[in-house]
């Protein structure tokens, strides 16, 4: 009998509308081709096994890598590292697994031979192979560029001759295309379930659709700008002349996902910051999310939350707060009044500190996906106040407020004349201290309020978000932006800032590419966006440039420099007898772990290929500026 060995590394996804049942579903560990194919619940076995190790590269179980483009800064000794070196690797994001396209490959043509399906089963579980190696090719092109486009199983026949196992690389084009093409011929094998969440259907397949023809439509625009960011043969860059045709493929896409009326936005609680938390906590009765990658309490869950919860609730006691939201990133979130501020530290005229009587007060009517999405001082989790205050501010013999007292842990106590206050708070922040709150925030986004959630033997079973309708709505505002349909990207874009909480809708004069980017880095932040759409748009050069720039006082333009991940951190005043007795006043900060700035080189658009691949393949060619 004919063999192919699959080795499984289920810790299973969750399958449809049975999560329970799937997620329990025994692991095979070394199967025949006849058993595997001919048994109905291994082949969702084996499918299991493709879709857990689908490409990501920001995640919640991967908190780490939203501290590398300045959104954030790693409050953990052990990746200050990230915050003291300059370039960015060529190899950071990079991906070349054939392996798995191997299997999927593999998967595709076994499955066709399988006697244990029905032909409505073979259909669907086909398509979902197929969605799988769609989804695959994106991720390596999004990296690397254009790529060798494998769709069989290859096989070598001992001759000691392996040239036709060498495969050129596609152009960047010619990927894109067979992924948009690939989407549209399985979209319809697919089922139109809005309680599937975590396997493929057709509304995932036609929301990636327009992620994809976006992607490559902005290459084409924006590469541009970077003629040096090409290859003669077409392996990178994309023809300008396409730019409109995938802008209408992304915004066709669009119009398709809302014809299945399916999806909406989530919109459960009255307070619109409550509500966009919610939104990542949800997962029954979600009519927001198409595609996720799920976690269970019971199989397999992430310490997002044991990572990342302030000191104050942390169930293990020492553990948490190891992902800081930069300064950066905070006061990107405008005002309600649709207008962009930096935050009132300091009297523009006198240079005095500005005093509140609360320390949220400072961060009054902005955004309300800003508090749905970080922890800010003054705010609550499980229940407890975040306690975030870096000192106590005392007046010198002139009266100003310079002299600081402070501690060197979270929650400690010291005299100030003849009495005794705690002087730092119990969540920081402490310059140094990891754990503690060094940029003053915390993030909120993903954090699972579950008791238990930030216990080791516990943790977290919150989902993570591939796909969802309010980046639809980006992506077809963008792309009817870019083609000039102002009236239709203004309808998208005023959609999601609704349901974010504006009252004020965008008119035409305020719809400008920068409010496209901010809209996005606000909407999608910390859900492996970030990175891909600076590429995209040939910004990533011009914003991680590598200088030791101040912090901008403009938060809208999106090609302003942004290298080092700054804090607000706040300071209550002791001054008895003072009216500013007990008041707080902000001081911004950098970091002292913060060494070096970020430098976004031009070789950094396209991975680098491994020494290795190319000298076991020397068809293929290198990418530009390496």
């Amino acid at each position: 009998m004919k063999k192919y060995i699959f080795i499984l590394l289920l810790t299973p996804l969750l399958w449809g509308c049975n999560d329970e049942e799937f997620l329990s579903r025994e692991p095979k560990n070394v199967l025949s081709t006849d058993l595997l194919f001919n048994d109905k619940e291994l082949v969702k076995s084996v499918l299991a096994d493709l879709y857990d190790r689908q490409i990501d590269f920001q995640r919640v179980d991967r908190w780490w890598e939203y501290a590398n483009f300045d959104y954030a800064f790693a409050s953990a000794n052990g990746d200050y590292w990230r915050h003291k070196q300059l370039d960015y690797p060529y190899d950071w994001w990079r991906n070349w697994d054939y392996t798995y396209v191997r299997h999927i490959n593999l998967y595709i043509e076994r499955i066709k031979n399988a006697t244990g399906l029905s032909e409505e089963d073979y259909i669907r579980y086909n398509a979902e192979g197929r969605f799988l190696r769609a989804v695959c090719y994106f991720e390596l092109v999004k990296r690397m560029g254009g790529v060798p486009l494998i769709l069989e199983s290859l096989t070598y026949d001992y001759s000691g001759d392996a040239s036709y196992l060498q495969y050129a690389r596609s152009t960047e084009k010619e990927v894109y295309d067979w992924v948009l093409a690939e989407l549209d011929s399985i979209k319809n094998d697919l089922p139109s379930k809005i309680d599937i969440k975590s396997a493929a259907t057709k509304g995932a397949a036609i929301a990636l659709k327009s992620r994809v023809a976006l992607y490559a439509a902005s290459i084409a625009k924006y590469g541009a700008t970077t003629p040096e960011v090409s290859l003669p043969g077409g392996e990178v860059g994309i023809p300008l002349s396409n730019a409109n045709i995938y802008y209408q493929i992304a915004l066709d896409a669009v119009e398709e996902l809302e014809s299945l009326k399916l999806y909406s936005l989530f919109n459960q609680e009255s307070d619109p910051s409550e509500n966009f938390a919610k939104l990542f906590l949800t997962k029954n009765n979600n009519s927001e999310l198409i595609w996720i990658k799920d976690f269970s309490l019971e199989y397999r869950y992430h310490g997002f939350t044991l990572d990342n919860s302030p000191l104050t609730s942390s169930e293990e006691g020492t553990t948490g707060g190891r992902l800081n939201p930069s300064l950066n990133f905070v006061q990107s979130f405008e005002l309600l009044d649709n207008s962009f501020a930096p935050y009132r530290t300091n009297d523009e005229v006198t240079g005095d500190f500005i005093y509140y009587d609360n320390p949220g007060d400072i961060f009054a009517n902005r955004d309300p996906r800003l508090a749905g999405t970080v922890l800010l001082p003054g705010m609550s989790f499980k229940g407890k106040p975040v306690d975030i205050m870096a000192g106590y501010l005392t007046p010198d013999e002139n009266g100003d407020y310079i002299d600081v007292v402070t501690a060197a842990k979270p929650g400690a106590l010291a005299k100030i004349g003849d009495t005794t206050l705690k002087v730092v708070g119990n969540d920081g922040p402490i310059d140094g201290y990891e754990f503690t709150a060094q940029t003053g925030f915390y993030a909120r986004k993903f954090l699972d309020p579950t008791i238990g959630s930030a216990r080791i033997g516990t943790q977290s079973d919150v989902a993570w978000p591939r796909l969802r309708f309010a980046e639809v709505l980006l992506n077809g505002a963008e792309a009817a932006f870019e083609l000039g349909q102002t009236d239709v990207a203004l309808g998208y874009i005023n959609r999601v800032r609704e349901r974010a909480g504006f009252e004020i809708p965008l008119e035409a004069d305020d719809l400008t590419f920068d409010r496209i980017v901010h809209e996005r880095n606000v909407e999608l932040a910390f859900e492996d966006h970030h990175l891909w759409d600076m590429k995209r748009w040939r910004l990533a050069h011009i914003v991680w440039d590598g200088m030791d720039n101040e912090l901008t006082t403009n938060p809208l333009p999106a090609a302003q420099s942004s290298t080092r991940p700054f804090g607000l951190i706040p300071y209550r005043i002791y001054d008895p007898g003072s009216p500013n007795h007990l008041k707080w006043v902000f001081k911004k900060v950098l970091p002292t772990s913060v060494t070096q700035p970020h430098r976004f080189r031009l070789g950094n658009y396209y991975s680098q290929i491994a020494d290795d691949v190319i000298s076991h393949n020397p068809k293929l060619v290198r990418n530009p500026n390496q």
